[in-house]
């Protein structure tokens, strides 16, 4: 017998199952999501699972607490069988769980017990993880802390960066998302503790983090550059000769196999060779950049960013 489902959620990781959802056998019998926001300029943020709601004439609910009695009155009275939560954002109560029969699962983005958190997508970038995925565990009130109905996995590509294995992980996780709730709706769903002796964390991220530490060897330096983008982007600032600091991100870079002589080097320190290549010195070698922004203007590559800039014995990158 179908089920009557409340989605959960508000940001674009959402999407994919939402609608998955809405086009299933099940019944999708409310949404309940955060209340719009204006942004700068006075701008009203799209809420793209709000406006597929308002669509399909799926009731909407928007509370500024959902764990208000106002609010759990409201969730009540949609009478339904199971919540699905995806990148929501807010505290699910005890109360409020126990609201629908089956309780609540979360979508999310990361191969449970690593990386519980507000961040588990850039966590696995930024920490080389070769492999990320999905898990869709029942919600307790610790944080991501409940049993796993299911988890689906996918390799991590070498050069994706947050924004596209986050666009990936949206569409990759509706296949396991939909299988658990069938399983739900059928009785025979199967959820597995988490060991606790492996759970990692992956805390928000901070605009600060987007910060280059050039002492950090190649590899570890471009998994934090694909972790950052496109938020907060990974920065640095450029230091030339008679010049103020310039803030620049770093959007790209790769290891560099040519014998230059680099043990003079300090870790951020620049060299520029015949060939418009941009090198800068890492913890561990030469890095060769790639692409880069100045600010202030459009992304470009290394060697169009030398065509008005030289670079001088003393220039670097560094965090201030």
């Amino acid at each position: 017998m179908p089920l009557r489902i409340l989605m959960m959620g508000t940001g674009a990781f959402a999407l994919p199952v939402f609608k998955a959802l809405v086009e299933s056998e099940h019944e999708v019998v409310g949404l309940v999501t955060q209340p719009d926001r204006v942004g700068r300029g006075h701008h009203q943020h799209v809420n793209p699972l709000k406006e597929f709601a308002i669509e399909r004439g799926i009731p909407v609910l928007q509370p500024e607490k959902v764990r208000t009695e106002e609010s759990l009155d409201a969730l009540r009275a949609l009478n339904a069988d199971l919540y699905v939560v995806a990148a929501y954002g807010q505290i699910l109560t005890n109360k409020l769980l126990a609201i629908p029969r089956l309780g609540a699962i979360n979508v999310h983005g990361s191969i449970l017990p690593k990386y519980r958190g507000a961040a588990p997508i850039q966590y696995a970038i930024w920490k080389g993880e070769k492999e990320s995925g999905v898990s869709i565990f029942q919600i307790v009130r610790e944080l991501d802390a409940g049993p796993v109905f299911g988890i689906a996995t996918t390799p991590i590509q070498s050069d994706e960066t947050y924004g596209q294995l986050h666009d990936r992980l949206a569409e990759f996780s509706v296949g396991i998302t939909l299988d658990v709730v069938n399983q739900l709706d059928q009785g025979i769903a199967i959820s597995v503790p988490q060991d606790p002796s492996q759970v990692t964390f992956s805390p928000r991220i901070e605009k600060e983090e987007g910060l280059i530490d050039w002492s950090k060897s190649t590899e570890e330096l471009g998994w934090h550059l694909r972790a950052m983008q496109p938020w907060p982007n990974p920065f640095t600032f450029l230091h030339l000769a008679g010049k103020p600091p310039q803030r620049v991100i770093i959007t790209k870079l790769q290891p560099y196999h040519r014998d230059l002589p680099f043990e003079h080097l300090s870790p951020g320190d620049l060299l520029s060779t015949s060939e418009r290549e941009l090198l800068v010195r890492t913890g561990d070698g030469l890095a060769k950049i790639i692409t880069l922004q100045p600010a202030g203007k459009r992304g470009m590559t290394a060697a169009d960013f030398l065509l008005g800039t030289t670079i001088s014995p003393g220039d670097k990158l560094a965090n201030t």
